[in-house]
């Protein structure tokens, strides 16, 4: 009889050693997909406005005057921040902001998040593979954002260093497409 329990032991071990060393994975209930559901028909503000996942987006739009640039017919590309990325800011960043008395600093904040064209994720891809793995887009802002791979993510990094992951791409519409990422972009000094 053959001693199959050294590499059943191993496989055992190799096995708890996959289970303890996942990473808890959150699920996203069906009812966020579903209210995320946008109209290719419709322009980027006109479906943002029927996003709950973008209102605090919205309303930073709104509050700069971005939302006439982006109803324009023109094709845009925007690295939206969810509302998840605008509560990671300090509450007395986002109400800095929202003051009307710092609305030039707010539409620079914004328009560092807006591409003029139309920049899909293979897009982006194919730039990256010419770059080398990385790739540079001048925002409407007038600055540059780079694109560059962490293992299947692309990452977006800003003029400071500061990054974010595009956590739901290629969210298709009348005038531009939407990558939503999970960081705001701060390139001013508040």
């Amino acid at each position: 009889m053959k001693k199959w329990t050294s590499p059943m032991s191993l496989c055992l071990v190799f096995i708890a050693l996959m289970c303890s060393a996942q990473e808890e994975l959150q699920v996203a209930s069906l009812s966020d997909f579903n209210s995320y559901k946008m109209d290719v028909q419709k322009s980027i503000i006109s479906n943002t406005e029927s996003s709950s996942r973008l209102s605090r987006l919205l309303s930073a739009l709104r509050a700069s005057d971005m939302d006439d640039v982006l109803g324009y017919d023109g094709q845009f590309t925007v690295f939206a921040p969810s509302n998840m990325a605008f509560e990671k800011l300090p509450e007395v960043t986002v109400a800095w902001l929202m003051n009307p008395l710092n609305k030039t600093k707010l539409k620079a904040v914004m328009s560092y998040h807006i591409i003029a064209g139309k920049l899909s994720a293979s897009k982006i891809l194919k730039a990256m593979c010419r770059g080398n793995g990385v790739a540079t887009f001048t925002t409407v802002q007038g600055e540059k954002i780079t694109a560059t791979m962490n293992g299947l993510d692309i990452i977006l990094t800003d003029i400071f260093g500061h990054k974010a992951k595009i956590t739901l791409a290629d969210s298709n519409h009348s005038n531009g497409v939407i990558h939503e990422i999970d960081s705001v972009f701060m390139p001013v000094k508040l």
